[in-house]
């Protein structure tokens, strides 16, 4: 899986500076710690994601698929292969990875309609 330079910074001082603070014998091999020094139980992430998400003031749900929807749209809006999306995802299938292009659609036809001489919000070249 790809990391950016900054990601592996952050990284560092995680391994560095924070997880030992909650580290103790029994904590295993888990990277990330909860504040019991034991591992994450499954949801919990997407349970504190979707706090910060409402603090913030936003009302949604379901932060952690937001997350991983949005950045597969970015992705395949800025000329990703659906390819590599599905590998950055972890989808078995590509038609799982594929429900993401109806976004792109969306924005391929806002584009269209707002550039294209045949279109009614076209510039109208013709």
């Amino acid at each position: 899986m790809p990391i950016s330079l900054r990601g592996c910074e952050w990284l560092a001082f995680y391994i560095g500076k924070i997880r030992p603070m909650f580290a103790f014998i029994g904590s295993g091999k888990a990277l990330f710690l909860a504040n019991n020094g034991k591992r994450y139980v499954p949801g919990k992430l997407s349970d504190m994601a979707s706090q910060y998400v409402k603090l913030a003031g936003f009302d949604r749900t379901g932060a952690c698929h937001l997350y991983r929807h949005n950045t597969a749209t970015t992705m395949l809006d800025n000329g990703a292969d659906l390819r590599h999306i599905q590998e950055m995802l972890g989808h078995a299938s590509i038609l799982t990875t594929q429900l993401y292009t109806h976004v792109s659609r969306k924005k391929l036809s806002e584009v269209y309609e707002a550039t294209h001489p045949s279109a009614e919000g076209g510039s109208g070249l013709f």
